[in-house]
């Protein structure tokens, strides 16, 4: 086969690998801010009377009750709290997923031109 796979990439003789290697390098210094960016954010979920705080990263950093919420003597009633703490991480999370959607889609979606199905 005397066919070029590369040819159409670009560059002399069908292929820059120089420019390849420069776009990858700057598309992970852009994937490093930005997952910098999201390590410093918090976010806060609630569910009724709990409120948890997460990193961007996914990280738990804090939570908190609701003064007089619970009096915990009730297997039931600490059930019903676990139940809350893990509610309100989910929805903390789901607000740290869409930042990260944010934050790495422009990054995820340039891809890397001249390849096919990924710019």
């Amino acid at each position: 086969m005397t066919e070029n796979p590369f040819e159409g990439l670009g560059g002399a003789g069908g292929f820059d690998m120089n420019a390849l290697l420069a776009q990858a390098q700057e598309m992970q210094e852009q994937l490093n801010a930005a997952n910098e960016r999201l390590k410093l954010q918090r976010i806060e979920g609630n569910a009724g009377a709990v409120t948890v705080t997460i990193a961007g990263s996914g990280e738990l950093t804090d939570v908190k009750i609701a003064t007089g919420a619970f009096d915990g003597t009730s297997a039931e009633d600490l059930e019903d709290l676990g139940d809350l703490i893990v509610a309100a991480f989910r929805d903390a999370k789901a607000k740290a997923d869409e930042n990260a959607v944010e934050a790495f889609g422009p990054i995820a979606d340039g891809g890397l031109p001249g390849m096919p199905g990924l710019g």
